[in-house]
């Protein structure tokens, strides 16, 4: 079933055109990927399908009913004052039935009435009716899932949460909402690994329609089975996921470039036979083909990869062999240790991927690296002949209030003002638009002017934390392609699993304040540590049923009550049997949820995948994990249905 049309839509405003001739259908449960370079249409295209805007060409049509939701890159939580409650949005009014059952619960205790007995009644069949135990537990798997405490998020204030928290819980509450179509924009922003494999695979077992917005190849890949490429003024619709895309795009820019070279050549000829023909003895005919190459429609030629970032990094000097040593090192922020006993190094020519997860430490270990943050303990140093070049993920590098001319000529006094303008070219910026001031750009032009600035250095050393975090697909392409070709040392800080998959040649794990060295590239480290995966799937499954149980005793008053004399004397037996049943099942899940969490603590432990023995190992306790898992579900059951039998009899 169609639930979006776009049938030849443009978008101009006054005498400039974002896009125009733009067509595709979206149908129920597909999953697009919206691509193409900053500024081409893409925040654009949803402000067309949430009825924000309307095209100035063409028809935006929709399934009559359809809700739209949007997730934008800031986010917004009108009257939520609480974690949990922003994340519950739209459903926050079962929020309020939920806690007006626990309440009334507890108040039957004192009062069993058959008014307060009705009322309560009443309340659990509508809680249970709009699926009150399923929605609950969902909006903490999802929390949890994005990397909160739900407990703590119940009592947690909105207004505490740091930027990224705040885009955290924006998407949260996205996943969370009975929305038919949600639009994602930049979704991974803000996520570490662990949480961007999460969400790939929320995503892939939704059965909602997304359209998402990402310059996350390797997310894209594993989400989308349809993309939207915004590309020269227009956008093309591909069928298949990401690296299909990229197969089909190069096919049809080799057809377009072969249909405009051949139409060249005829334009060419034509032109030739009329200019030595127009005045001699075949001038009719000179004159017909005249009319006829007049009437000729134009194919502009294919749009290739010009535009894009024309970055390369050059080494000035060659720089020692032991470019980074680390001795017992301790990192602290005040009184929490952040990293604890690391000793390490980096040599020349290494491509170090340094992961972990969001807060854990990478980036102020790397302050620490470079002096700009005291050290706890230890010894950290970068090596005498090496010089470092630095671009900081909040890209407060950049000079808010110069021009991005200035940016330039600062670094480069004696450079003509033709040099400064054309060093600015290969990074998309032209004419007048050179004196722009840096604090009024976008996230992705400064993006651009830090890597502008970055490339004048001439280190032997760049240290790069969360560099894609504002560039494009292109953009991020073009820096992979910079780092290859660059001949000095790279120490990268990255979520973006595409890059570090086809750059690295070490990796650095922190996890729990202990940096492990693995000697091989980030591809291999995923290889090895597939089962760490499989413990977070299992978890987050266990996790999900739990809360479920948990939530169903919330709002039932589980035995708290005074039920009338003659009744509950007729089923005590019953009563005592289910009761001392209900205990059994409840210390089994207890003892398993400790076996499942230790076992998990043991895959987790990225130092597991560094012993010779440990992928054999791994594999044991995934496949134990499992029969866990077996072991706790069975218990589940058992335990939700003895607190139902329970709480009929009383």
């Amino acid at each position: 079933m169609t639930q979006l049309s776009f049938n030849g839509v443009g978008v101009s405003f006054g005498a400039s055109t974002i896009f125009s001739d733009v067509s595709f259908t979206v149908a129920a449960g597909e999953r697009w990927g919206i691509v193409g370079r900053n500024g081409t249409g893409k925040t654009t295209l949803f402000r067309l399908l949430t009825g924000q805007l309307e095209p100035s060409t063409g028809t935006v049509v929709r399934q009559p009913g359809l809700r739209v939701s949007l997730l934008e890159q800031h986010r917004e939580f009108h009257g939520a004052e609480m974690v949990w409650e922003a994340a519950a949005g739209e459903l926050g009014e079962l929020l309020a039935l939920e806690t007006s059952l626990v309440e009334q619960a507890e108040a039957l205790a004192t009062d069993s009435s058959d008014a307060a007995m009705a009322r309560y009644g009443r309340d659990l069949e509508r809680f249970e009716r709009e699926g009150g135990y399923e929605v609950t537990s969902r909006i903490d798997a999802v929390l949890h899932g994005i990397g909160f405490d739900p407990a703590r998020a119940r009592v947690t204030p909105v207004s505490t949460l740091s930027g990224g928290e705040r885009g955290r819980l924006g998407l949260a509450r996205q996943l969370v909402s009975t929305a038919d179509v949600l639009l994602l924009d930049e979704p991974t922003n803000h996520l570490d690994l662990e949480t961007t494999r999460w969400l790939e695979q929320y995503l892939k077992e939704m059965e909602r329609t997304v359209l998402l917005v990402s310059h996350d190849r390797a997310f894209l890949e594993a989400t989308v089975d349809h993309v939207l490429h915004f590309e020269g003024g227009s956008a093309t619709p591909y069928s298949g996921g990401y690296e299909r895309f990229v197969a089909q795009r190069e096919e049809r820019r080799l057809a377009q470039q072969r249909q405009y070279a051949q139409q060249q050549s005829k334009i060419a000829r034509e032109t030739d036979y009329i200019a030595r023909n127009l005045a001699g003895q075949n001038t009719r005919q000179a004159k017909g083909r005249r009319k006829l190459l007049a009437r000729m429609p134009r194919l502009s030629p294919p749009v290739g990869d010009e535009g894009t970032m024309a970055l390369r990094f050059e080494v000035r000097e060659r720089g020692g062999d032991r470019v980074v040593s680390a001795l017992h090192v301790d990192v602290a922020v005040e009184s929490r240790t952040l990293v604890r006993d690391f000793t390490g190094a980096v040599m020349r020519g290494d491509v170090l991927g340094f992961i972990g997860p969001n807060g854990s430490g990478k980036s102020t270990f790397i302050r620490t690296l470079l002096g700009d943050h005291p050290l706890a303990r230890g010894e950290l140093r970068v090596g005498g002949t090496v010089t470092a070049a630095y671009y900081r993920q909040d890209l407060s590098q950049l000079p808010a209030e110069s021009s991005i001319y200035q940016c330039i000529a600062d670094l480069r006094p004696t450079w003509e003002r033709r040099l400064i303008q054309g060093h600015l070219g290969r990074f998309g910026f032209s004419g007048d638009e050179v004196q722009r001031r840096v604090g009024s750009l976008s996230g992705g032009e400064q993006a651009r002017v830090a890597l502008a600035m970055l490339m004048l250095s001439g280190a032997n050393l760049l240290v790069l934390d969360e560099p894609t975090n504002h560039l494009d697909v292109e953009s991020i392409e073009s820096l992979e392609d910079a780092i290859e070709r660059y001949d000095g040392t790279v120490l990268l800080v990255s979520h973006d699993r595409e890059l570090l998959r086809a750059l690295t040649t070490k990796v650095w794990v922190l996890h729990d304040t202990r940096i492990t060295e693995f000697p091989g590239g980030f591809s291999e480290w995923e290889e090895l540590s597939a089962e760490r995966e499989h413990a977070a799937r299992v978890q987050a499954s266990e996790e999900q049923a739990l809360n479920k149980v948990h939530e169903r005793q919330r709002v039932t008053r589980g035995g708290r009550s005074a039920p009338q004399a003659g009744s509950r004397a007729a089923a005590r037996g019953d009563e005592r049997a289910i009761r001392r049943k209900l205990e059994e099942a409840e210390a089994r899940v207890s003892a398993l949820e400790g076996q499942v969490a230790a076992v998990s603590r043991e895959l987790e432990n990225p130092g597991l995948y560094t012993r010779p023995d440990g992928p054999a190992e791994a594999k044991r306790l995934g496949a134990r994990l499992d029969e866990l898992k077996t072991e706790l579900d069975r218990a589940l059951e058992e335990w939700s249905e003895a607190g139902v039998r329970l709480a009929a009899l009383e």
